[in-house]
Parts: structure tokens; sequence; C-alpha cells
């Protein structure tokens, strides 16, 4: 493709690079709007460049994929998370789900302790691990495997507008997360509002409660697994 051709294939989705950020509400302070923006347009220019209609996908929700991709990729190269650290995390997940099937309720802290082989020192590392990819995408992990994400690319027409579909899904997530909130303890649900809606700092968190600064971290990890387990059920994945 030329390269005026292309640039102007640029300018015409700069909104879908802009709505691919918006939507991945990254909390990580070392990036602003319009870095990940940058990272995102790295992101369209190789969809460009790599798009083949061959694929029998829309062009927009390919590029919305590389987008996301490009913008991910680059937050994790710098992530405070380790591979090992995001090893830990899917396997607290599977064991979790391992010992819901076998008994058929919600397992203990403990049960998920003995079943992994943690000591609870372990297991608080776990929730910081938790609570730092939370600074990647808050959606990914209390809606990881939800159908949302492949709607909104199969659905997308317009690239200004959100779809219809896209609004009834963030009303039922909105749903489901207002009742999963009332099963966290006074303390966890007071630490979310307080990090989330008064967007203060762990380290200020902690000065209201007289804790350390790890220790709302491994609260607020904690609090986001129980939050994910709570809406994994009532969004109905396995």
């Amino acid at each position: 493709m030329e390269e005026s051709l292309r640039n102007e294939t640029v300018m015409q989705y700069m909104p879908l690079v802009h709505k691919v950020v918006h939507g991945l509400k990254i909390n990580n302070k070392e990036y602003e709007h319009e870095d990940l923006v940058n990272i995102g347009v790295i992101g369209l220019m190789k969809a460009i460049e790599k798009y083949n209609e061959s694929l029998n996908v829309p062009f927009i929700n390919y590029a919305y994929m590389r987008i996301k991709g490009a913008i991910i990729d680059e937050i994790r190269k710098t992530s405070r998370v380790s591979r090992n650290k995001i090893k830990a995390v899917n396997e607290y997940y599977a064991a979790v789900n391992a010992l819901q099937h076998d008994l058929l309720r919600t397992p203990t802290e403990k049960e998920i302790c003995k079943k992994m082989g943690l000591s609870e020192s372990e297991m608080n590392k776990i929730y910081e691990s938790v609570h730092q990819l939370s600074d990647v995408s808050l959606d990914d992990i209390l809606f990881e495997d939800s159908s949302s994400e492949t709607n909104l690319m199969e659905v997308m027409t317009d690239k200004t507008a959100i779809p219809a579909e896209d609004k009834v899904i963030k009303r039922e997530q909105f749903a489901y997360m207002k009742d999963a909130l009332k099963l966290l303890s006074e303390r966890e649900q007071q630490i979310l509002q307080l990090v989330y809606f008064e967007e203060l700092s762990m380290k200020e968190v902690g000065f209201i409660y007289d804790i350390s600064t790890p220790r709302v971290s491994q609260i607020h990890g904690k609090a986001l697994l129980k939050l994910r387990e709570a809406l994994r059920k009532e969004y109905g994945h396995d």
C-alpha cells in the first residue's frame, strides 16, 4: 500500500484506536492517554500492513485485535508482574475451579492453599500479583473469558458508535457487579470504593486504615479474585 493511502487509512480508523484505549481502562500511571494512542497507532499500521481479505474477517475487527494486542504487549513489557507471577495467578484460577467441581461449593482460602501447596504468605503474593495485573485491565480480570469482546468485534460496523449489543452487555455486567460487591466484606468494599471512585493511592488507603501499603495491595487483589469468582458463577462460565 502506498504511503498516502496508508496515512489516509490510519486517519480513518483513529476513532477506533481511541475507543480501544478508552475501553482498556488502564490504571498504570506510567502511560498517559496519548502514549497509549501512539502505541495503538503502531498496532493499526501493522494491521493495515498484514491484513488479507482471504482471512474472511472484516478489517475493523482485525484492526481492533491488532491495536489492543499492541497496547497490552507494550504494557506487559514494563509490567511489574513477571511471567512466573502470571502463571501462579492462572494456577490459582485452576485450583479454585477444580475445588469447586469436587466440593460443589466455593472453597475456603485454607482449602485453596492446601490444594496449591502454598503458605498464607505465598497466597498473599498471589493477591499482590492480581493487584498489579489490574493496572493492565480490570475488565480482563473480572470478566475473563466473557464474550463481550467477541461480540463487540463481530457487530462493530460504525467506528464511532457504541453497538447496541455492547451497551446491553455493559448493563448486564454492571448488574452482576452490583450483586457481587455485596459478597465482599465491608472493608473490602470500602477499599475498592477508595481506589476506584475516590482514586486514592494504595499508600493513602493504608494511611486511612493504619495498615501497610503491601497489605492494602493484598486486600485489593483478594477482593478482585472474590469478585471474579462471583461474576464467573453469575455470568455462566464454567
